[in-house]
């Protein structure tokens, strides 16, 4: 990993593909809030007026899909306590679009705390257990 790199994309696809699992001290989530909006990357001429062209940089959409399903699968399939509130929050919400952000955001979060932990010395563990 590239120091002062940033990645544009979904955190759990640059995670797997290019994040070093000892170089993660800190998590912060910081969820979208279903906007129902795109947001874009818009380019500049040479001299520095706006471009016509763009990319579509986030999509703040959530809903009930292929994709969720997936996610929610995943980590219902692997039991714990998250697995348990997960089932809890589809029985209540259904495949809602409430469910499918819990599920994605629930995969995303999961996944940084599991590499956080497989890194830790057990120096680290011991120091967080300390009073």
């Amino acid at each position: 990993m590239e120091k002062n790199q940033l990645y544009c994309g979904d955190n759990l696809t640059v995670q797997r593909e290019y994040i070093k699992d000892e170089s993660v001290d800190l998590i912060n989530l910081d969820p979208p809030f279903n906007s129902r909006q795109e947001y874009n990357v818009l380019f500049a001429e040479r001299d520095g007026t706006r471009s016509a062209w763009q990319i579509m940089a986030l999509e703040e959409t959530w809903e009930w899909s292929e994709d969720s399903r997936l996610a929610y699968e995943e980590r219902v399939e692997r039991g714990g306590r998250v697995s348990d509130a997960m089932r809890a929050f589809k029985t209540f919400l259904g495949t809602s679009d409430m469910t499918a952000y819990l599920a994605m955001m629930a995969s995303r979060l999961a996944a940084w705390l599991n590499r956080l932990a497989e890194s830790a010395t057990e120096q680290n563990v011991e120091a967080l257990h300390r009073p």
